[in-house]
Order: C-alpha cells, then structure tokens, then sequence
C-alpha cells in the first residue's frame, strides 16, 4: 500500500477503493492499480457481462473485489451504488469518480442541446452526484478521499472540443468546492487530470494515423500516455502518501500544459 490512508489504522479491515467507470481504459487500470496497493476493490459500470468478467479478472489476481452495475446520470443509482460499498465492505476509503464520455467533437455550429446533455450528464452531473453520496457516507466515517478525473483540456481550450472542455473545466472547479466544504470533516478531495493517453477515446478524438500523429507532436515527451501510468497517480492521490493535499488538480500529460 502506498502510505497509510488517512482513516486507515481505526480497525484491521484493509481500506476500500470504488472505482466507476472502471470497465475499460484508465478506470480498468486504476481497479487493478488499487487492488495491487492493498485495497479492496469495488468496481462499476454499466454493462453488467464486461463488469462481471473483469471480477473475474480480479479475484484471479488475489484482489477482494466486488461489482455493481450502476449509471452515474441517475442519482437513485448513485445512491444505491455508494451504499451497496458499505454492506459489501464496512467502509469507504477513497473514491474515484473515473464515469465518463467524451461525446462528439465538432465545430460549435454542429452541437446541439444533445450533444450537450450526452457530455454534460455523464461528465458534470455524474460527477456531481458522486460526491454527493459519497461525502455522505465519508462524513459519518470521519474520514475518506475522493479523486475526480479532470483532463488536459479541463484548464485550456481545444478547437471542435467545446462541449467536452466545457464538461472538464466544470469538474475541476466542483473538485476544489467541495474540497473547501468538506475540508474540515477529514475528507480530501482532488482531481487527476491526463493528457493523450492509449484508450478506445484516444483512438476515437483521433481517428487515423494522421490524428495521432498530430496528437503526438502537442506533447513535449514525444509519446502519450499508458492507462497504469494515470491509475499509479490516482493510487497516490487518493492514498494518504499526501494527507494535506487537498484542492488539487494533478495534471499527467508529458508536459503538454507546461
């Protein structure tokens, strides 16, 4: 484990990560990240066989894990999903609210209200209801972390990118209010936030050869990112390696907004 978390240590059960969105790409490597740490894992997404089979996945690797299906755009999910952790596990240590799409990219005279609320309810509002339940469980705990994932774009524009930059930005300046509210009741609240990295939404924002290679050359260290490069800084993020960290936007992107 990486540090001791900052509730950790009040009984003998090992601390607890929830991961949503954990079924592909970052929120996948992050799970397995947090399960190899130490942690119990419960994972979440919406497609009920892929989350099944990566349980599977999981305890082959010795990792006490869990899944329940849930959409974070419903809050009677949300709810359901953050009180299912404590019957499954006793406790909630750190949360990563890892759910989200990055919609379609285009020119602001193609977007449509649509277009907008497929991003804005998955990213923003999700997000949002997360925390919300989540601070309510960690508040009667006393303790607990929450990591939002925020991205390169969450602090600087990109052209055909308006609705997610806009879903991105939102998320960064939710993570540092609630981490004011919830500053004093023992609970950190923080964002990471990647550049280029190899996952299926890479590969759909660029498209072709030609894409990538464009993508490649805005980043200083002339490569984009791993999943488990992210998912190891989410572990130390949410961990308490950093306990009076909280407010912060994390941002892992080869240098792209040095």
């Amino acid at each position: 484990m990486i540090g001791n978390f900052d509730g950790a240590g009040t009984d003998n059960k090992k601390p607890v990560a929830l991961v949503t969105g954990a079924l592909a790409g970052i929120g996948r490597a992050t799970a397995f990240a947090f399960g190899h740490a130490g942690y119990r894992v419960l994972i979440s997404g919406r497609r009920a066989t892929a989350g099944e089979e990566m349980l599977a996945e999981l305890r082959e690797r010795k990792i006490e894990a869990e899944f329940v299906s849930a959409d974070v755009r419903f809050e009677d999910q949300v709810s359901d999903l953050c009180d299912e952790v404590i019957t499954r596990f006793g406790r909630l240590d750190v949360a990563v609210n890892n759910a989200g799409v990055d919609g379609r990219f285009g020119p602001i005279s193609e977007q449509t209200e649509d277009s907008y609320k497929v991003v804005f309810d998955a990213n923003v509002l999700g997000t949002l209801l997360c925390m919300k339940h989540e601070v309510r469980l960690m508040k009667g705990q006393g303790f607990g972390s929450i990591v939002n994932l925020s991205s390169s774009m969450g602090i600087k524009g990109a052209a055909n990118g308006s609705v997610y930059t806009g879903s991105k930005h939102a998320v960064e300046g939710i993570t540092k209010s609630v981490a004011l509210e919830v500053a004093s009741l023992g609970i950190r609240v923080n964002a990471v936030a990647p550049g280029p990295v190899d996952t299926e939404m890479y590969d759909r924002i660029t498209a072709d050869d030609a894409g990538k290679a464009a993508m490649v050359a805005g980043v200083p260290m002339k490569r984009i990112g791993t999943p488990a490069e992210i998912a190891n800084m989410i572990v130390f993020v949410g961990s308490g390696a950093v306990p009076f960290m909280t407010g912060e936007i994390v941002r892992v992107n080869g240098g792209k907004t040095a």
